[in-house]
């Protein structure tokens, strides 16, 4: 068979990454905007591979009575596969049967991948309805200057009439949007409600003149003219309960309206009792959300570790209620091994009592990293993960270098879309 050729298959489980599994004649189907249980139609648009093909749902033909209507109407099933906007591939299955498949995909990925079989459970934010909670979103402007986000696993730019899991601030500027160039336009909503637009352009006008070209050598005696401030760079504040986190307008910072209090919290109850004299570490720490985390839960020694200065600037600011926490500019992976080099008995000793809060990219730590943090001994880790896959690598090196999870805690921070948060405590066996 070839692209483009129509099969008809029976959706039999939920994989990684968003997308559902059927068989035709023993191999393996990958399509998208189905549910276990349902029988569709499939348009093919992958036969290269040996062991499995990929579709695209063109009709449903027994529908899951856990189908609904998609909470973004333009990502429908009735609409062509090419026109569907990505982001929402979950918005047709009613949420709770999502919370129970996105469960069984993070069982299957740390029984297959990480080879260990442990209890998960979800948790969720109190009045989610799943719509209206991204409090930052990106949109794309192509060359023909239209805006909006791509169309789903690609990126071919799609105008959408609206954004239904942005807030309805974001929403309402989004409609406002006036495209300059080419490349990227995100918009931000902090903790005061005030939308920024910031635009990344693909290319950046080059001034020959600012920039000391030959144009500009007979008027080298002017003042070169000052650089545009790039809003960017703008400090916000956050606010988590009572404590407000300063951070660049273009930094990092999670996504969902509520997700911050939420991890927050969950990682607060996650921790074992901690001992105030030891040394306790914020890895992948941003502006210093868990570092906080930890020094409200009794820590009076923690470092934070974040590879991007800005954010490390701001995490020392926001973690200066503690004397004895400080934000270090620094990769991860090569962050540990200069430590364990450099560090004295006596702080090697104290991490030895201590616990690092992991909270690696989609990635995950990578087996490079774990292994350096395992050389340094903590007392026990908190792993945040947001890819089910990446955490069950990493718990299985772990689990060889004999640190184990006794269970993994889900949150639903990503409500209608695939994916979904993680936490697990790993102690030494």
């Amino acid at each position: 068979m070839q692209p483009g050729d129509h099969i008809e298959l029976d959706i039999t489980s939920a994989a990684h990454g968003g997308v559902f599994v059927g068989r035709h004649e023993g191999r393996v189907v990958f399509v998208p905007d189905a549910i276990p249980g349902e029988r569709v139609r499939v348009r093919l648009t992958q036969t290269g591979e040996k062991s499995f093909w990929r579709g695209e749902t063109v009709e449903v033909l027994d529908a899951s009575p856990h189908r609904r209507p998609h909470v973004w109407r333009q990502a429908d099933v009735d609409v062509d596969p090419e026109r569907r906007p990505g982001g929402a591939d979950f918005g047709h299955i009613a949420l709770d049967h999502q919370r129970a498949l996105k469960l069984e995909v993070l069982q299957d990925a740390l029984h297959r991948m990480g080879g260990v079989d442990l209890p998960v459970r979800m948790v969720t934010i109190d009045g989610d309805d799943g719509t209206r909670w991204r409090t930052r979103v990106s949109l794309h402007v192509d060359d023909e200057g239209r805006v909006g986000p791509y169309a789903a696993r690609s990126h071919r730019v799609i105008e959408v009439d609206d954004l239904p899991l942005a807030t309805a601030a974001i929403a309402h500027a989004a409609d406002d949007v006036a495209p300059e160039a080419p490349g990227r336009i995100d918009l931000v909503e902090p903790a005061d409600g005030r939308v920024r637009v910031l635009a990344r352009p693909k290319h950046e006008k080059r001034d020959d003149r600012a920039n000391g070209g030959p144009r500009d050598k007979r008027r080298a005696h002017r003042p070169a003219p000052a650089k545009r401030r790039n809003p960017a760079r703008e400090t916000i504040v956050e606010r988590v309960g009572t404590r407000e986190f300063r951070l660049d307008a273009g930094g990092f910072w999670q996504v969902h309206r509520s997700a911050a209090a939420a991890l927050s919290d969950l990682v607060r109850q996650t921790l074992p009792a901690l001992d105030p004299e030891a040394l306790h570490l914020d890895l992948y720490g941003g502006v210093g959300l868990f570092a906080a985390t930890l020094g409200e839960a009794g820590a009076t020694r923690i470092v934070s570790v974040e590879s991007d200065a800005h954010a490390t600037e701001h995490a020392g600011e926001n973690l200066a209620e503690w004397v004895g926490a400080r934000a270090e500019t620094g990769r991860v992976d090569r962050w540990l091994p200069q430590f364990r080099e450099q560090a004295g008995e006596r702080d090697l000793a104290r991490l030895r009592d201590g616990v690092v809060v992991l909270d690696p990219p989609r990635s995950g730590a990578g087996g490079d990293v774990v292994r350096e943090l395992m050389a340094l001994a903590p007392a026990s880790i908190v792993y945040v993960a947001c890819d089910p896959v990446a955490l069950a690598r990493d718990l299985k090196t772990f689990a060889e270098g004999g640190y184990a999870a006794a269970s993994v805690t889900a949150v639903d921070l990503f409500p209608n879309s695939h994916h979904v948060e993680a936490v697990a405590l790993l102690t030494r066996v």
